[in-house]
């Protein structure tokens, strides 16, 4: 230590072998006084306790070890080495000088103690003191009920609420990148959809019958596709059906799609018009309005007689909102052309990991920073009136800003309280 994992003296023992070796290792040394199995997490606990980890790093190693794909890895790294806790601690360090700033003025403005001028300048000494040292600032009697005094804090606070709302406004991409993207295959009964599915995952994952109405739950099966994480669920056809048992395939379905992330609408090419506005007609009876990132997937192209020419020129001219994959499930032709739409959803969604400033990955970083950004809103309300309602908002969000890196404490305010203002000498 401190160079180690934990920041702890440490030792760690190589051996040779399989599991019988490394067992015999393990209970020569549970029988040497003092030692004992580690608790699930607790070296990792022990490296944030002595600092060499926040939360946000911690939650990034979880990740790393659980990552199975590139984009995963990437993002997870990034995380545990650092940057979105720096992030998070800058934003805080932030919010801390403002708050000592405002309690300093609060507190000591009516004995003359603070200058107005500090609070907008954020300066605390002033040069020309005797061999060169810097003296105390030479008070000016401000007025302490003028809410008008205090610029610096309150340009501060509002960049800050308008980067944490850039920050949360990130359409959940790093959650996306964690989680998988949730994407759902839908489509009238018997149009190829668990055929797809079973295509795409390269086994029989879903039954395939020419019965229409065979799926009656959701299948599901997690994919990487371009180093993004996919999770794929097969639902039952759409329709209307008396069958109890498919009327709740269907309602599953529905649901399905109310949750996804990205649709995969499925119909057969044989069944719908070589034109583009008759396939936006199409897919609009199939699909609410409301239906995220979708794409279309005309399947069974090897029906299509003389080639299917006119349809694939209508796919080609399509609308440039709508990707459009013409597809055969049986002989696969199409399905290169499928997985790039598919590749380049996925990265729309998740993003380039490693481009510009860290992503949400956790709902928990998102809960929290929500609260912060209401706290410095209900701060500029409180800031018209009463400063001791307005310093109490920029607490409980700088307290938010803390749970999420798991730093919180009052010790930092009062540094720079009396670094800044040169109280109490």
């Amino acid at each position: 230590g401190p160079q180690s994992f934990t920041g702890e003296d440490c030792a760690e023992l190589h051996v040779h072998g399989g599991p019988a070796v490394v067992s015999g290792v393990l209970r020569a040394l549970g029988r040497l006084p003092g030692l004992r199995p580690a608790e699930p997490g607790e070296f990792t606990r022990r490296a944030f306790r002595r600092g060499k980890l926040d939360l946000t790093a911690a939650e990034g190693l979880g990740d790393l070890i659980r990552a199975e794909t590139e984009a995963q890895r990437r993002q997870a790294l990034r995380q545990m080495e650092g940057e979105l806790g720096q992030l998070y601690q800058r934003w805080s360090e932030t919010l801390t000088q403002a708050l000592a700033h405002l309690e300093a003025y609060i507190d000591f403005s009516e004995d003359d103690n603070v200058e107005e001028e500090v609070l907008s300048q954020g300066e605390g000494w002033q040069g020309g003191g005797e061999a060169g040292m810097p003296r105390p600032c030479r008070p000016v009697p401000p007025n302490p009920r003028s809410p008008r005094s205090l610029p610096s804090v309150d340009a501060t606070v509002q960049a800050l609420e308008q980067e944490i709302g850039a920050h949360l406004r990130d359409g959940r991409r790093g959650e996306l990148l964690r989680g998988g993207v949730h994407a759902v295959i839908a489509g009238p009964p018997n149009v190829g959809k668990s055929s797809l599915l079973n295509l795409l995952c390269q086994r029989p994952a879903a039954i395939v019958s020419p019965v229409a109405g065979t799926t009656r739950d959701v299948v599901e099966v997690a994919l990487n596709v371009g180093g993004y994480p996919l999770v794929l669920s097969d639902t039952a056809g759409l329709r209307d059906t008396t069958d109890p048992v498919e009327q709740e395939g269907v309602s599953r379905a529905r649901n399905r799609l109310q949750q996804a992330d990205l649709v995969l609408a499925v119909l057969d090419a044989t069944a719908v018009p070589a034109e583009p506005a008759g396939l936006g007609a199409a897919l609009g009876s199939l699909l609410p309005p409301s239906t995220p990132s979708c794409i279309l997937v005309l399947n069974k192209a090897d029906l299509l007689r003389g080639g299917g020419g006119a349809l694939r020129d209508a796919c080609a001219q399509g609308d440039p909102l709508l990707p459009t994959a013409l597809l055969s499930c049986k002989t696969g032709e199409g399905l290169d052309h499928l997985l790039e739409l598919l590749a380049r959803q996925l990265a729309h969604l998740c993003g380039d990991p490693l481009a510009g400033s860290p992503s949400l990955t956790q709902s928990r970083h998102s809960l929290h920073l929500g609260d912060c950004a209401a706290a410095l809103a209900r701060y500029g309300r409180e800031r018209r009136g009463d400063l001791g309602l307005a310093a109490e908002q920029l607490r409980l969000a700088r307290r938010q800003l803390g749970r999420i890196t798991g730093h919180v404490g009052a010790e930092d305010v009062l540094d720079i309280i009396f670094r800044d203002f040169c109280v109490g000498k």
